[in-house]
């Protein structure tokens, strides 16, 4: 399930419904949760369900570095064992940071939103978005 909950102030944020359809049966090993609690699912360090060939990943914004980590350690895993994998990360569209670099180095295609999200609120973001694709 991609994150579609309710908006929420902190460092998890909604994916606008249009994007979410995009991506039918995709697995998010970063699941919106406004309630974070210690027994929530936890991407960074719980098995992935790579089943559907389809991830899609929203992370904190604050922190994408660790998930673009273990995103190339699983799809360096499925090229190791012949499966079928497609990443999708949303993602703040900033090409000056380490991550960026990162997912640029490993062929990652780019995809820029036109407009503003809204991440669940009624007010554009105050910075654009990007689709970053591995496969």
């Amino acid at each position: 399930m991609i994150r579609s909950g309710a908006y929420n102030a902190g460092d998890s944020w909604r994916t606008d419904l249009w994007i979410v359809n995009m991506f039918p049966g995709a697995f998010d090993p970063c699941p919106y949760n406004p309630d974070w609690n210690e027994t929530h699912y936890d991407g960074l360090v719980d098995d992935w369900d790579l089943s559907s060939g389809l991830v899609f990943i929203n992370p904190p914004y604050s922190n994408v570095m660790p998930w673009v980590e273990v995103a190339l350690k699983k799809l360096q895993y499925a090229h190791f064992n012949n499966l079928k994998l497609t990443i999708v990360f949303l993602l703040k569209h900033d090409s000056s940071t380490k991550w960026y670099a990162k997912l640029h180095e490993a062929g990652a295609h780019f995809l820029s939103i036109a407009g503003r999200l809204k991440h669940g609120t009624n007010k554009g973001a105050s910075f654009p978005s990007v689709l970053a694709v591995l496969e």
